[in-house]
């Protein structure tokens, strides 16, 4: 019992010693803290204001301003407040310059004055105006802005550049990188109808390992209209942390080729779509009181007419709300036209009841109905699964035509299940 005691003495002094050091006003590591919102970049001066274009390429450091916040619609803004600004090599070791105090001010997510990066620095390596030559040979540079002096990741904004001072401060050439991302919502890889851009998609951009170095490698977010050196770029764009976003263009890779022209426009266009509820309803409604409620008689009459399949290969044809309740709940993938059937069979009564649209896109991969990206209607997949049962009833391990029914009962599997329809806008998207 002594001992019980005092290790409860010895568990409440620690528990209050916690409270002390909470309140104490000491300093204890704190969790992850949000990722800074908005974004800078690095643009020209016209003479009275930041020209508002996110320029990659300088003739000298001196021409380098610092501006951010809503460049494009829809963009964030940074939060107000004072910021410190650096400028380092571009893996960050070695810092060129900075601001002795957090001197850019920030004011309805944008700065409140087009700062020249020259004029707000001191260098690194003797305290006079301006910053260092970088070591980098390609004579990049890193801006960083943070809400702190020692730069945290999560209260920083960074963008890189590049200084052609060997050019002897001149006119450097240009060209110009677009990078869009739009929300394909009929899946066909066309930038039509009502499909909209998405602003804030990131992704990744690096020149061409082939090619002489035309982009500054580092992530950004779209809609990106970047001025480069001419010459190739290769832009990969990032999948969120959400899995339900799925790729429609290009097809097959996350990463585009672009050459950017000298005065001329290089672009790199990406599509996506989202997936999620549709109106589905499980096998676990349709045999419940409720779904058997919504079945009619007129309802078992068109199934009769599909080609449903029984565990042995046999027709089956529902003439009873008991007996088509029974084969439902007893839908097996031993014989995989079985399993198709009953799935079928749900989705048929979704769409007899109104529930789901027989016009609405699921994503379907691996079915013959599905366009080149995977997706067809759920009318075009349930006419396929009735044209595969009528073809072959019994699919056991091992047949030829279980793979196409597998697929088909996937696809009509996660469809009752309101998981696979194509949204028709945006879904959320964070990333890492």
């Amino acid at each position: 019992m002594f001992v019980t005691s005092r290790l409860k003495l010895l568990s409440l002094r620690g528990a209050i010693a916690a409270m002390v050091i909470a309140f104490s006003g000491l300093t204890i590591p704190a969790t992850a803290s949000a990722q800074l919102s908005g974004a800078i970049f690095t643009t020209s001066f016209d003479g009275t204001a930041c020209s508002g274009t996110d320029l990659n390429i300088y003739a000298s450091r001196q021409d380098v301003y610092l501006d951010g916040g809503p460049h494009h619609t829809g963009a964030a803004g940074l939060p107000d407040g004072n910021y410190y600004v650096k400028v380092t090599d571009p893996s960050g070791a070695d810092r060129l310059g900075y601001t002795t105090t957090a001197s850019v001010v920030v004011s309805g997510g944008e700065f409140v004055t087009c700062y020249q990066l020259w004029a707000i620095l001191v260098k690194d390596s003797d305290g006079t105006q301006g910053y260092d030559l970088t070591p980098n040979n390609g004579g990049e540079y890193k801006v960083w802005v943070s809400t702190v002096s020692n730069f945290d990741n999560s209260s920083t904004k960074t963008d890189n550049f590049k200084v052609d001072e060997d050019g002897g401060g001149g006119v450097v050439s240009t060209g110009t990188l677009v990078v869009q991302k739009f929300y394909d919502a009929n899946a066909n890889s066309v930038v039509d109808g009502s499909d909209t851009f998405i602003i804030g998609w990131k992704v990744a951009i690096a020149d061409d390992a082939t090619a002489p170095a035309t982009c500054i490698n580092q992530d950004d977010f779209t809609e990106v209209v970047s001025v480069v050196q001419p010459g190739v770029c290769v832009v990969k764009e990032y999948m969120p942390t959400q899995t339900n976003w799925i790729r429609t263009l290009p097809a097959g890779t996350d990463t585009i080729v672009v050459n950017v022209p000298e005065n001329g426009t290089g672009t790199a266009l990406f599509g996506n779509v989202c997936t999620g509820p549709g109106g589905g309803h499980t096998l676990g409604f349709w045999s419940n009181r409720n779904g058997q409620a919504l079945t009619s008689e007129a309802d078992l009459q068109a199934l009769a007419a599909l080609n449903l399949r029984n565990a042995d290969g046999s027709p089956f044809d529902p003439t009873t709300l008991a007996g088509f309740r029974s084969w439902l709940l007893s839908g097996s993938a031993t014989n995989m036209a079985y399993m198709l059937s009953v799935q079928l069979a749900a989705m048929e009564l979704n769409v007899y009841e109104g529930f789901v649209s027989g016009s609405a896109l699921i994503y379907a991969p691996g079915t013959a109905s599905a366009n080149a990206n995977g997706f067809a209607t759920v009318n075009d997949v349930m006419a396929e699964a009735n044209a595969e049962l009528g073809a072959d009833g019994q699919t056991l391990s091992g047949d030829p035509n279980r793979a196409i029914q597998e697929a088909l009962k996937n696809a009509l599997d996660k469809a009752n299940n309101n998981l696979n329809f194509v949204q028709s806008s945006p879904c959320a998207f964070t990333f890492n």
